[in-house]
């Protein structure tokens, strides 16, 4: 699911695209996408993109009457116009007309955006296309399940609905966040996760986060000392904006199409079985669910291999306690497989 860092630079992206620009029509191809009936897609339609915004993992296009309507009735030569008027606007510190409605985007698990030419045709893994002047912002969602979901609110009350609460890691003080922790005993995985908590932060960057902190992700937030907060604290904001800056980098002046959970220069997301980058232990895994969290038992969890719920049921009191006693039980459950398999083969021949 996107994140912190990807939401932020699909919004920064959008700003250049279709900030000033005016909604000229909303194709929606999956019937399961809209999922509220007011404020009318007819009353969004027509309206110019007054302000763009994160709101934990959505994404809220604001659109209003705007001033600089003259502006987009010509082509390209109008947008060029526009695009100066609105930075203009930034530069002298201007607030923008405000928002009478918002389009807020939930891209969940598979849902990602694109920026295509205008009127772009769109396939069976199209649930959307928002379309401008300028060009198409389409979105598009793999898999079957269809979790993405558009929601239309009536100025910021409306948009009011859909603020989880969550504290925002780059607004907030380190005496905020350890209030926050300490209001509840949950362990620090489920609790940076949780979007009343903290906003914007998933299953990936929870792992990273953790792992830049040294902690481990069922360390209890009650039993937290200072100095722990403390790190916890640098750490997600550390991550956090290091990961934005290499997703600005990355993407340039083009439209974000490499948007996934798993890259190469993760520390420990998506990294099972692979080297440490800081210790070269190998990285293990927690599965629950359809998620699993990835951590190094040596820099995390002073070389406790932290009990699978699943694997753990299984074992019981014989859980390895390292990672190495895991490697032999593994080696020992392979070769009762095998030995098995061996008995198996030799009574079907008989």
């Amino acid at each position: 699911m996107p994140e912190l860092p990807d939401i932020t630079v699909y919004v920064e992206a959008l700003e250049k695209r279709i900030l000033g620009q005016r909604l000229e029509s909303l194709r929606i191809v999956s019937p399961f996408l809209l999922r509220s009936v007011a404020p009318p897609i007819a009353d969004a339609i027509g309206k110019e993109v007054v302000e763009l915004r994160r709101l934990g993992k959505r994404i809220c296009i604001g659109l209003g009457k705007g001033d600089l309507g003259e502006a987009n009735e010509s082509n390209s030569s109008g947008a060029k116009a526009l695009s100066h008027e609105w930075k203009l606007m930034s530069e002298l510190k201007l607030r923008p007309p405000k928002a009478e409605i918002w389009l807020v985007v939930h891209l969940m698990i598979a849902g990602r955006l694109h920026w295509g030419k205008k009127g772009a045709k769109l396939s069976k893994q199209h649930l959307a296309a928002f379309d401008f002047e300028n060009g198409s912002l389409l979105w598009t969602e793999a898999g079957s399940q269809k979790r993405a979901s558009l929601y239309l609110a009536a100025g910021e009350a409306g948009l009011a609905e859909f603020d989880r609460g969550g504290l925002e890691i780059f607004s907030t003080t380190k005496e905020e966040f350890a209030k926050v922790l300490r209001s509840e005993n949950h362990t620090l995985k489920r609790a940076l996760t949780d979007p009343e908590w903290f906003s914007g932060i998933g299953n990936a960057y929870s792992d990273e986060i953790l792992w830049e902190a040294k902690l481990s992700p069922l360390l209890q937030t009650q039993k937290m000392k200072d100095g722990e907060i403390a790190r916890l604290f640098e750490a997600t904001r550390k991550s956090l904006a290091e990961w934005t800056e290499r997703l600005r980098a990355e993407t340039g002046d083009d439209f974000p199409e490499r948007v996934t959970a798993f890259r190469p220069e993760m520390a420990v997301h998506g990294k099972y079985k692979q080297a440490c980058p800081r210790c070269g232990e190998k990285v293990q895994r927690i599965k629950y669910a359809s998620n699993e969290t990835d951590y190094c038992p040596t820099c995390q969890t002073g070389g406790k291999l932290l009990a699978d719920r699943a694997f753990s049921r299984l074992l019981r009191e014989d859980w390895p306690k390292t990672a190495e006693e895991l490697e032999m039980k593994i080696g020992q459950v392979r070769k009762r497989l095998q030995s098995q398999e061996k008995a198996d083969s030799s009574l079907r021949s008989e």
